[in-house]
């Protein structure tokens, strides 16, 4: 007779999905090209896009008190009003009160380099040979200009170039208050009309899941690191209180400021208050406590209290931090390396929640 053996099959163990990649030579190309004409434009406008992305991330950053004021029946023309006027009356009353210290301290800078000298002279030597190095570099196959022509090459005088910056700067900081100020006016307007413009049910829910998750993520984002760098910024205008540097607000601000441009703007801010160190004390390890202290706190928050603050939400690859920094400071200087993250998060956020976008997300994650 015979036995029927039932035979057990273990299905095999499921599979991650594969991510979609694009395959047609087409869509790829005609991505890189207009990849390039958007970064192109962004260059070439600069003046104009700038501001305009400053107000955007600005305006996720006040999203929130811009939503309370409204729960408080504030009306909205006057809620934006007493937001901007609150944020930029704290910029300029902190311009205002370190303006003072830093033109102290840019006149101290001119009778302190002697000493500088001085007290970096074992660094005087090794300089001039990468100085001699570089100068051979240059003058390889170069010829001898004309007295003519190093005339003509003359740059802008030292007057022109602060003229030129102020104006700049006034014009953008203008322009950006006026972005802003409409931004917060119009709400969600822009939200709505394109969800309206989908054209299936799927495609609304899709493009509201990415507004929101952009609005949390980077509102988190801009609230966490803003909190911390003030944080930074209290702790290093009490150093340089307690060890006798003094001027505690104009320090403070500058560590608080630094503390927005990862990477760079802590090696920045090391030898700024390296420099300081240098031209207050007399003994090298009083001269190299202020910048040690800074570097300490920025391990303590840069490296564990922020990311530990911040990894639930996303987790970004910092190769690719570190080239979006660089990429970014070229294009648009200090202004674009304090954007490069921020910005860098809402591709990431936008590439998760769409689908043919996925593979290019996972690639973003650390």
């Amino acid at each position: 007779m015979a036995v029927d053996q039932e035979i057990a099959v273990i299905p095999p163990a499921e599979e991650p999905e594969d991510l979609p990649l694009p395959s047609d030579p087409k869509v790829i190309f005609l991505g890189g090209l207009f990849i390039l004409a958007v970064l192109a434009a962004a260059y070439v406008a600069s003046e104009i896009v700038l501001p305009l992305v400053f107000a955007i991330i600005l305006k996720l950053l006040l999203q929130s008190s811009m939503r309370l004021l409204e729960r408080l029946h504030v009306p909205r023309i006057l809620a934006a009003l007493l937001l901007i006027l609150a944020l930029f009356g704290t910029i300029v009353g902190l311009g205002a009160a370190i303006s003072g210290p830093a033109g102290t301290w840019a006149a101290k800078l001119p009778e302190g380099i002697p000493r500088l000298q001085e007290r970096l002279s074992f660094m005087r030597e090794p300089i001039n040979t990468l100085q001699r190095f570089l100068q051979r570099v240059e003058n390889f196959g170069a010829t001898t200009p004309s007295p003519t022509a190093a005339t003509s090459a003359q740059g802008p005088t030292l007057l022109t170039t602060l003229f030129t910056g102020t104006r700049n700067f006034a014009s953008g900081f203008f322009t950006t208050v006026l972005f802003l100020f409409f931004l917060l006016l119009s709400g969600d307007i822009f939200l709505q009309r394109l969800v309206e413009i989908m054209p299936r049910f799927s495609s609304k829910r899709q493009v509201v899941e990415i507004s929101q998750q952009i609005e949390s993520d980077i509102s988190a984002y801009l609230v966490t690191i803003t909190i911390m760098n003030a944080a930074v910024g209290i702790a290093m205008g009490l150093v340089m209180w307690f060890t006798g540097v003094g001027d505690p607000i104009l320090w403070g601000t500058v560590a608080f400021l630094l503390n927005y441009v990862p990477i760079l703007g802590t090696a920045l801010g090391v030898s700024v208050f390296l420099l300081a160190g240098l031209l207050t004390f007399d003994t090298l390890w009083q001269a190299l406590l202020p910048a040690g202290l800074y570097f300490g706190f920025h391990l303590i928050e840069g490296e564990t209290v922020t990311p530990m603050l911040l990894a639930r939400r996303f987790t970004l690859n910092p190769v690719l931090v570190i080239i979006s920094l660089i990429f970014w400071f070229w294009m648009w200087g200090i202004p674009g390396a304090i954007l490069a993250v921020p910005m860098l998060a809402v591709v990431k956020i936008i590439c998760d929640r769409v689908r043919p976008l996925a593979a290019f997300g996972h690639f973003l994650e650390g």
